[in-house]
This record gives structure tokens, C-alpha cells and sequence, in this order.
């Protein structure tokens, strides 16, 4: 995929950056010409994804725990400062933690929702101002299917991406006069290193037998979309949610019955 050369004074920040849609969503858009800034916590993985990206002159390494008022100003300030703009926000950063309700203590809700919900709010509270100043850019927030579709032991997890979805909306409404679209991307079963880690081969065929198309999604498909909606090809979208699920969110029962026979 050649570098668009639409593209070479603009800017993004990508939180989550350092694996994941996050690093996919970081490298599609170096592909595609773009400056970007990968925000992550982990210093470690952060380093190797910025070490694997290479275009030194086109990537800024902050480590950022987007859950700290300080630190998103810090590392917003940091980005416009080193590359004099923000075009784009992408808040991929997200945490989980697959637990009953009965056993989901406050304090595991709180960690959730301060990554999942609070980073995001102050991720983009940080970058409006220069998009207002710009009169033009893009904020594009990781939803999940299980903000749309209930499931057990994602209580906290579930909520959190729900809430997402509407402030995602609530930023469309107010900040369209600005030039500025809002949009969230819910991805579904994903091959990412979450889901391997925590999907039994049982709950991978369980998935398989819901999604109309089969099999799980690609990390590099969900940085596709992500890609468009902060892109002019999409200069008339906002306030809308997107799944990236291969049809899992639009299924209802019957579907295996129904293959089987």
C-alpha cells in the first residue's frame, strides 16, 4: 500500500499502541503517510512496537497511562508540540477483567471504567482544542460487541464500552459545527492476544457458530475501518457506531441448526 502524500503534514495518536488493533491501527497509518503518536503504559511493549514500526522520523513514543489527568495533558502536549498538529484520536486503550458480578469488587469496576471510559474522555478533551483550532478532525473510540450484546462475566467490561458508545455520540452532536466527526468502531471476535489467551477452543466454536462469516476477525481489518472513519473517504460519517464482527452482532438464534441442516 503506497504512502498518500494527502497525508504527510497530518497526525494521529493512537492509545493501546504498543499490540493489538492499537499497533495494527499505528502501522496502517504510517502506511498510509501519516505521523503517529503511539501512547501506551506498557514501557516495555511500547518500545518493541515502536521498534517494529521503524519511520523514526514519523513516530513518537509516549508512554501514557490514559487514566491520569496529568498524563494525557502531558502527552498531548507532547504530540502537538512535536508535530505541530492533531488530525486524528484514536482511544484503543482498554482493559478487561472477565469476572461474576458477585465477584467484580468496586475496585476492579473503578480500574475498568478508568481505563475503558474516564481515558478516553481525557484523551479527548486534551486533543479538541487543537482540532477546534484546526476546524477540522477525527475521534474514533474502541467500542466492543459487548457493548451492544449482553454476555456473561463482562459486567464492568460491557458497561464500560456501552457508555462509550453514547459519549462517542454525545461528541458528535456537539463538536460537528467544529469540523469534527466522531465515531466508534465495536470490534467482535478478534484473533488478538486477549482473545487467545482467554477464549477455549470450546468458546472459539461457540463463536464460529454465531458469526455469519464463520471465523474471527483480523487485527488488521479492524485497523481498516478505523483507518477510514479518520480519513476524508468518510467526510460525512459521524456519531455512528460500526462492528467489525463478521455479522456476530446481527444474529439471532438458529444460525448452526440452520448450517446443519
Amino acid at each position: 500500500m503506497g504512502k498518500s502524500i494527502m497525508n504527510e503534514n497530518k497526525t494521529v495518536i493512537v492509545t493501546g499502541a504498543a499490540r493489538g488493533i492499537g499497533q495494527a491501527t499505528a502501522m496502517r497509518f504510517l502506511e498510509e503517510g501519516y505521523s503517529v503518536a503511539m501512547l501506551d503504559n506498557n514501557s516495555t511493549g511500547l518500545s518493541a512496537a515502536v521498534e517494529e514500526a521503524g519511520h523514526t522520523d514519523r513516530v513518537l513514543k509516549v508512554e501514557c497511562d490514559v487514566s491520569s489527568t496529568d498524563q494525557v495533558t502531558r502527552s498531548v502536549a507532547l504530540v502537538a508540540d512535536r508535530f505541530g498538529r492533531i488530525d486524528a484520536l484514536v482511544n484503543n486503550a482498554g482493559i478487561a477483567d472477565f469476572l461474576p458480578v458477585t465477584e467484580t469488587t468496586f475496585e476492579v469496576w473503578n480500574e475498568i471504567l478508568a481505563t475503558n471510559l474516564n481515558g478516553p474522555f481525557l484523551c479527548s478533551q486534551a486533543c479538541i482544542p487543537h482540532m477546534i483550532e484546526q476546524q477540522s478532525g477525527a475521534i474514533v473510540n474502541l467500542t466492543s460487541i459487548s457493548g451492544l450484546r449482553a454476555s456473561t462475566l463482562r459486567t464492568a467490561y460491557g458497561t464500560s464500552k456501552a457508555a462509550l458508545a453514547h459519549f462517542s455520540k454525545q461528541l458528535s452532536a456537539e463538536l460537528g459545527e467544529h469540523g469534527i466527526r466522531v465515531n466508534s468502531v465495536a470490534p467482535g471476535p478478534i484473533d488478538t492476544a486477549m482473545a487467545k489467551k482467554v477464549h477455549s477452543p470450546e468458546i472459539r466454536a461457540d463463536y464460529h457458530a454465531q458469526i455469519p462469516l464463520n471465523r474471527y476477525g483480523l487485527e488488521a481489518e479492524v485497523a481498516n475501518v478505523i483507518y477510514f472513519l479518520c480519513n476524508d473517504e468518510s467526510s460525512f460519517v459521524t456519531g455512528q457506531e460500526i462492528c467489525v464482527d463478521g455479522g456476530f452482532e446481527t444474529t439471532g438464534i438458529g444460525l448452526t441448526t440452520l448450517r446443519n441442516s
